[in-house]
């Protein structure tokens, strides 16, 4: 359970101001169907976090423990720093998106914005350290929708009232002290 709390709960608040959660204002805004926005922001995320849940499934097969301790660790303190970096929109990502239609648009941009994203990194890391790619990456969806899913509704207003630094701060601490955990091995006996 706490893999699917913590993968849930990291992943929200990483997102907030994230790169998809502008490309869901800007979709929002510019088509004005929120129902094939959030299915496409569904199963681009699910298959896209399902790779990077795979992928750290993999690693952990040919990394020993204590090199992917460290790897984790390290990782988790730099995705804390990134996260304090804000991200802006590609322009490329949401031209794509007059040609697909609404949900293709809304699937293909979410699919692309999230290759190398600091949520799809978190996704591989995550399921390396907790071995559980479905609970991990349940998780992470539902915390892409949990941030997502209201800028499709709220659009632009919601983005104005939420303090984006103290948002980036408290993910930024999670990521730290998850990074902190791993390298010192804190939690291991309890499934941390």
């Amino acid at each position: 359970m706490s893999a699917f709390l913590i993968s849930t709960g990291v992943v929200a608040l990483a997102e907030i101001g994230d790169k998809t959660q502008l490309l869901a204002f800007l979709l929002a805004s510019r088509f004005r169907k929120p129902v094939p926005i959030i299915v496409g922001i569904t199963l681009a995320t699910i298959l896209n976090h399902g790779l990077a849940g795979a992928l750290g499934a993999w690693v952990t097969t040919v990394v020993g423990p204590d090199i992917l301790r460290w790897v984790l660790g390290i990782g988790f303190l730099g995705m804390a720093v990134w996260t304090l970096i804000p991200d802006k929109i590609e322009e490329e990502e949401t031209q794509l998106a007059t040609r697909l239609g609404v949900f293709g648009a809304t699937f293909v941009t979410f699919f692309l914005a999230e290759i190398g994203d600091k949520t799809q990194i978190a996704t591989v890391a995550m399921s390396a350290h907790y071995s559980d790619v479905i609970t991990v990456v349940a998780g992470t969806t539902l915390g892409m929708l949990i941030a997502d899913v209201p800028a499709v509704f709220a659009g632009d207003k919601l983005a104005d009232r939420i303090p984006m630094k103290l948002v980036h701060g408290i993910a930024a601490g999670l990521f730290a002290l998850m990074g902190f955990a791993t390298l010192l091995g804190v939690g291991q006996q309890f499934g941390f």
